[in-house]
Protein backbone atom coordinates (compact mmCIF):
# COMPACT_ATOMS: atom_id res chain seq x y z
CA UNK A 1 0.00 0.00 0.00
CA UNK A 2 1.65 3.34 -1.07
CA UNK A 3 -0.11 5.76 0.93
CA UNK A 4 -3.67 7.23 1.93
CA UNK A 5 -4.68 7.25 -1.79
CA UNK A 6 -4.01 3.77 -2.49
CA UNK A 7 -6.32 2.32 0.52
CA UNK A 8 -9.40 2.73 -1.10
CA UNK A 9 -8.25 1.27 -4.48
CA UNK A 10 -6.75 -1.60 -2.53
CA UNK A 11 -10.40 -2.16 -0.54
CA UNK A 12 -12.09 -2.27 -3.70
CA UNK A 13 -9.95 -4.82 -4.88
CA UNK A 14 -10.16 -7.03 -2.08
CA UNK A 15 -14.52 -7.15 -2.04
CA UNK A 16 -14.24 -7.34 -6.04
CA UNK A 17 -14.89 -11.30 -5.25
CA UNK A 18 -17.96 -10.68 -3.47
CA UNK A 19 -20.67 -13.23 -5.26
CA UNK A 20 -23.49 -11.03 -4.84
CA UNK A 21 -23.71 -8.38 -7.30
CA UNK A 22 -25.78 -6.06 -5.57
CA UNK A 23 -24.34 -6.55 -1.94
CA UNK A 24 -20.61 -5.75 -4.26
CA UNK A 25 -22.69 -3.15 -5.49
CA UNK A 26 -23.27 -1.30 -2.26
CA UNK A 27 -20.51 -1.99 -0.59
CA UNK A 28 -18.43 -0.12 -3.19
CA UNK A 29 -20.15 2.65 -3.39
CA UNK A 30 -20.38 2.96 1.13
CA UNK A 31 -16.31 2.23 1.52
CA UNK A 32 -16.30 5.04 -1.46
CA UNK A 33 -18.65 7.64 0.35
CA UNK A 34 -16.99 6.77 3.53
CA UNK A 35 -13.54 7.11 2.18
CA UNK A 36 -14.31 10.50 0.60
CA UNK A 37 -16.00 11.47 4.38
CA UNK A 38 -13.17 10.70 6.17
CA UNK A 39 -10.61 12.45 3.24
CA UNK A 40 -12.77 15.52 3.46
CA UNK A 41 -13.48 15.78 7.16
CA UNK A 42 -9.92 14.45 7.77
CA UNK A 43 -10.84 13.33 11.91
CA UNK A 44 -7.69 13.54 14.68
CA UNK A 45 -7.57 10.19 16.17
CA UNK A 46 -9.67 11.51 19.50
CA UNK A 47 -12.53 12.37 16.98
CA UNK A 48 -12.48 9.19 15.42
CA UNK A 49 -12.38 7.76 18.68
CA UNK A 50 -15.38 9.27 19.59
CA UNK A 51 -17.03 8.46 16.29
CA UNK A 52 -16.44 4.78 16.56
CA UNK A 53 -17.80 5.05 20.63
CA UNK A 54 -21.06 6.85 19.55
CA UNK A 55 -21.14 3.61 17.15
CA UNK A 56 -20.45 1.31 20.15
CA UNK A 57 -23.49 3.10 22.43
CA UNK A 58 -26.06 3.45 19.67
CA UNK A 59 -26.33 -0.42 19.96
CA UNK A 60 -25.46 -0.59 23.57
CA UNK A 61 -29.03 1.74 23.83
CA UNK A 62 -31.73 -0.70 21.92
CA UNK A 63 -33.67 -2.73 24.23
CA UNK A 64 -37.29 -4.19 24.15
CA UNK A 65 -38.77 0.18 24.86
CA UNK A 66 -36.44 1.38 21.57
CA UNK A 67 -34.07 0.96 18.85
CA UNK A 68 -31.54 3.76 18.74
CA UNK A 69 -30.12 2.71 15.28
CA UNK A 70 -33.59 3.24 13.61
CA UNK A 71 -33.97 6.61 15.47
CA UNK A 72 -30.75 7.83 14.39
CA UNK A 73 -31.99 6.71 10.76
CA UNK A 74 -34.82 9.26 11.51
CA UNK A 75 -33.11 11.83 12.98
CA UNK A 76 -30.66 12.04 10.30
CA UNK A 77 -33.40 12.06 7.28
CA UNK A 78 -32.12 8.85 6.38
CA UNK A 79 -35.18 6.78 6.62
CA UNK A 80 -37.70 9.64 5.17
CA UNK A 81 -35.38 10.13 2.21
CA UNK A 82 -35.48 6.31 1.63
CA UNK A 83 -39.42 6.17 1.71
CA UNK A 84 -39.35 9.28 -0.40
CA UNK A 85 -36.56 7.50 -3.06
CA UNK A 86 -39.20 4.24 -2.95
CA UNK A 87 -42.83 6.17 -4.05
CA UNK A 88 -40.38 8.21 -6.54
CA UNK A 89 -39.76 4.53 -8.01
CA UNK A 90 -42.66 3.77 -7.70
CA UNK A 91 -44.71 6.74 -8.46
CA UNK A 92 -48.13 7.69 -7.25
CA UNK A 93 -50.34 6.79 -4.41
CA UNK A 94 -50.34 8.16 -0.70
CA UNK A 95 -47.15 9.83 0.45
CA UNK A 96 -45.47 7.30 2.62
CA UNK A 97 -43.85 8.04 5.77
CA UNK A 98 -41.22 6.14 8.39
CA UNK A 99 -42.41 3.38 10.24
CA UNK A 100 -40.83 4.30 13.44
CA UNK A 101 -39.41 3.17 16.31
CA UNK A 102 -42.46 1.72 17.84
CA UNK A 103 -44.20 -0.08 15.86
CA UNK A 104 -45.02 -3.89 17.42
CA UNK A 105 -46.40 -6.98 15.20
CA UNK A 106 -49.54 -8.87 15.84
CA UNK A 107 -51.92 -5.61 16.84
CA UNK A 108 -55.13 -6.76 18.40
CA UNK A 109 -57.79 -7.93 15.61
CA UNK A 110 -60.85 -5.34 15.91
CA UNK A 111 -64.25 -5.14 14.83
CA UNK A 112 -65.33 -1.79 12.48
CA UNK A 113 -66.32 0.72 14.76
CA UNK A 114 -64.14 -0.01 17.79
CA UNK A 115 -62.25 1.60 20.32
CA UNK A 116 -58.77 0.94 20.17
CA UNK A 117 -58.29 3.28 23.66
CA UNK A 118 -58.52 0.76 26.17
CA UNK A 119 -57.11 3.14 28.68
CA UNK A 120 -59.50 4.29 31.15
CA UNK A 121 -57.91 7.55 32.06
CA UNK A 122 -59.69 9.18 28.63
CA UNK A 123 -58.52 12.06 26.41
CA UNK A 124 -60.78 13.71 23.66
CA UNK A 125 -62.21 11.09 21.76
CA UNK A 126 -61.65 11.01 18.11
CA UNK A 127 -63.21 9.28 15.51
CA UNK A 128 -61.21 7.97 12.37
CA UNK A 129 -62.72 6.77 9.09
CA UNK A 130 -60.64 5.80 5.92
CA UNK A 131 -61.12 4.52 2.60
CA UNK A 132 -58.94 2.44 0.60
CA UNK A 133 -58.53 2.89 -3.01
CA UNK A 134 -56.45 2.20 -6.11
CA UNK A 135 -54.84 4.58 -8.44
CA UNK A 136 -57.96 4.90 -10.66
CA UNK A 137 -59.89 5.55 -7.20
CA UNK A 138 -61.61 1.82 -6.84
CA UNK A 139 -62.06 0.64 -3.40
CA UNK A 140 -59.96 -2.09 -2.53
CA UNK A 141 -61.92 -4.56 -0.07
CA UNK A 142 -59.81 -6.65 2.26
CA UNK A 143 -56.89 -4.52 3.32
CA UNK A 144 -55.62 -5.14 6.78
CA UNK A 145 -55.07 -1.73 8.30
CA UNK A 146 -52.39 -1.64 11.12
CA UNK A 147 -52.91 1.44 13.45
CA UNK A 148 -51.19 2.61 16.59
CA UNK A 149 -50.46 6.04 18.04
CA UNK A 150 -48.77 7.29 21.03
CA UNK A 151 -51.05 8.37 24.00
CA UNK A 152 -52.85 11.80 25.22
CA UNK A 153 -49.88 12.19 27.64
CA UNK A 154 -47.47 11.43 24.10
CA UNK A 155 -46.35 7.82 25.14
CA UNK A 156 -47.05 4.48 23.20
CA UNK A 157 -47.86 2.02 25.50
CA UNK A 158 -44.90 -0.14 25.59
CA UNK A 159 -43.07 3.15 27.08
CA UNK A 160 -45.39 3.60 29.72
CA UNK A 161 -46.03 1.27 32.77
CA UNK A 162 -49.61 2.56 33.28
CA UNK A 163 -51.30 1.88 30.12
CA UNK A 164 -52.27 -1.54 29.54
CA UNK A 165 -50.89 -4.12 26.59
CA UNK A 166 -51.69 -3.18 22.73
CA UNK A 167 -53.30 0.28 23.79
CA UNK A 168 -53.68 2.49 20.87
CA UNK A 169 -53.41 -0.49 18.60
CA UNK A 170 -55.16 -2.31 16.63
CA UNK A 171 -55.80 -4.36 13.00
CA UNK A 172 -58.96 -3.51 10.70
CA UNK A 173 -60.23 -4.80 7.38
CA UNK A 174 -61.74 -2.85 5.03
CA UNK A 175 -65.19 -3.57 4.03
CA UNK A 176 -66.35 -3.90 -0.18
CA UNK A 177 -66.38 -0.06 -0.17
CA UNK A 178 -62.52 -0.15 1.11
CA UNK A 179 -63.73 1.79 4.17
CA UNK A 180 -62.85 1.29 8.03
CA UNK A 181 -63.29 2.93 11.10
CA UNK A 182 -62.53 3.48 14.60
CA UNK A 183 -62.86 5.22 17.93
CA UNK A 184 -59.56 6.35 19.55
CA UNK A 185 -58.33 9.40 21.93
CA UNK A 186 -56.88 12.13 20.05
CA UNK A 187 -52.85 11.51 20.28
CA UNK A 188 -50.08 14.14 21.43
CA UNK A 189 -47.05 15.41 19.81
CA UNK A 190 -43.55 13.95 21.86
CA UNK A 191 -40.31 13.82 21.99
CA UNK A 192 -38.58 10.87 20.66
CA UNK A 193 -35.95 9.63 23.51
CA UNK A 194 -32.88 11.99 24.51
CA UNK A 195 -31.61 9.16 27.11
CA UNK A 196 -29.00 7.79 25.03
CA UNK A 197 -26.26 8.77 22.36
CA UNK A 198 -29.34 10.18 19.83
CA UNK A 199 -30.26 13.07 22.54
CA UNK A 200 -26.62 13.81 23.17
CA UNK A 201 -26.70 14.40 18.97
CA UNK A 202 -29.48 16.68 19.44
CA UNK A 203 -28.22 18.45 22.19
CA UNK A 204 -25.06 19.50 20.35
CA UNK A 205 -26.74 20.38 17.21
CA UNK A 206 -29.08 22.26 19.25
CA UNK A 207 -32.27 20.99 17.75
CA UNK A 208 -35.66 20.17 19.65
CA UNK A 209 -36.90 15.95 19.97
CA UNK A 210 -40.52 16.55 19.19
CA UNK A 211 -42.64 15.23 16.66
CA UNK A 212 -46.28 16.39 15.91
CA UNK A 213 -48.81 14.30 17.07
CA UNK A 214 -49.79 11.91 14.30
CA UNK A 215 -51.83 8.25 13.71
CA UNK A 216 -49.59 5.46 12.37
CA UNK A 217 -51.12 3.28 9.20
CA UNK A 218 -49.07 0.51 7.69
CA UNK A 219 -52.03 -0.93 4.90
CA UNK A 220 -51.27 -4.50 3.56
CA UNK A 221 -53.30 -7.01 1.12
CA UNK A 222 -51.55 -9.38 -1.46
CA UNK A 223 -50.90 -7.97 -4.76
CA UNK A 224 -50.47 -4.64 -3.43
CA UNK A 225 -47.44 -2.69 -2.62
CA UNK A 226 -47.53 -2.18 1.58
CA UNK A 227 -48.38 1.11 2.45
CA UNK A 228 -46.53 2.65 5.59
CA UNK A 229 -47.66 6.44 6.71
CA UNK A 230 -48.75 8.66 9.05
CA UNK A 231 -51.62 11.53 9.14
CA UNK A 232 -50.31 14.73 11.44
CA UNK A 233 -52.42 16.90 13.53
CA UNK A 234 -51.80 20.48 11.70
CA UNK A 235 -52.35 22.28 14.96
CA UNK A 236 -49.77 20.53 16.66
CA UNK A 237 -46.65 23.64 17.09
CA UNK A 238 -43.99 21.26 15.92
CA UNK A 239 -45.74 20.45 12.43
CA UNK A 240 -43.34 22.56 10.59
CA UNK A 241 -40.35 21.23 12.44
CA UNK A 242 -41.00 17.44 12.77
CA UNK A 243 -37.71 16.26 14.11
CA UNK A 244 -37.62 13.23 12.23
CA UNK A 245 -38.90 15.72 8.91
CA UNK A 246 -42.10 13.31 8.16
CA UNK A 247 -44.06 15.31 7.57
CA UNK A 248 -45.71 16.44 3.72
CA UNK A 249 -48.61 19.11 3.45
CA UNK A 250 -50.57 15.85 1.63
CA UNK A 251 -50.21 14.23 5.44
CA UNK A 252 -50.92 17.35 7.47
CA UNK A 253 -54.04 19.11 8.30
CA UNK A 254 -56.68 16.26 8.53
CA UNK A 255 -58.19 16.06 12.23
CA UNK A 256 -60.91 18.68 11.56
CA UNK A 257 -63.96 19.69 14.37
CA UNK A 258 -67.65 19.37 13.19
CA UNK A 259 -70.32 21.47 13.78
CA UNK A 260 -70.74 18.83 16.77
CA UNK A 261 -67.78 19.71 18.54
CA UNK A 262 -66.53 16.04 18.27
CA UNK A 263 -63.42 15.73 16.25
CA UNK A 264 -62.79 13.37 12.95
CA UNK A 265 -60.08 12.58 11.13
CA UNK A 266 -61.29 11.21 7.41
CA UNK A 267 -58.12 10.21 4.82
CA UNK A 268 -58.40 8.38 1.68
CA UNK A 269 -55.12 6.23 1.14
CA UNK A 270 -53.91 5.65 -2.69
CA UNK A 271 -52.65 1.77 -2.69
CA UNK A 272 -50.41 0.50 -5.82
CA UNK A 273 -50.05 -2.87 -7.31
CA UNK A 274 -46.97 -4.67 -6.03
CA UNK A 275 -45.69 -6.91 -3.67
CA UNK A 276 -47.19 -7.25 0.15
CA UNK A 277 -44.08 -6.94 2.76
CA UNK A 278 -44.33 -6.53 6.35
CA UNK A 279 -41.35 -5.26 7.66
CA UNK A 280 -39.24 -6.47 10.66
CA UNK A 281 -40.82 -5.00 13.83
CA UNK A 282 -38.35 -3.32 15.56
CA UNK A 283 -39.95 -3.80 18.92
CA UNK A 284 -41.23 -7.20 20.61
Amino acid sequence: MNGADSVTGVVMKAMSRTPDPRLREIMESLVRHLHAFVREVRPGAEEFEQGLDFIRRLGEACGPEKNEVILLSDLLGVSTLVVMLQKEQEGGGTDPALLGPFWRAQSPRCAPGDSIARDARGGEPLAVAGRVVDPGGKPLAGVLVDVWQASPVGLYENQDPDQPDRNLRGLFETDAQGRFHFRTVRPAGYPVPTDGPCGELLRAQDRHPWRPAHIHFMLSKEGWRTLVTQVFDNADGAIESDVVFGVTPALAGRFERGADGALRLDYEFVMRPGTRRIPRPPLP
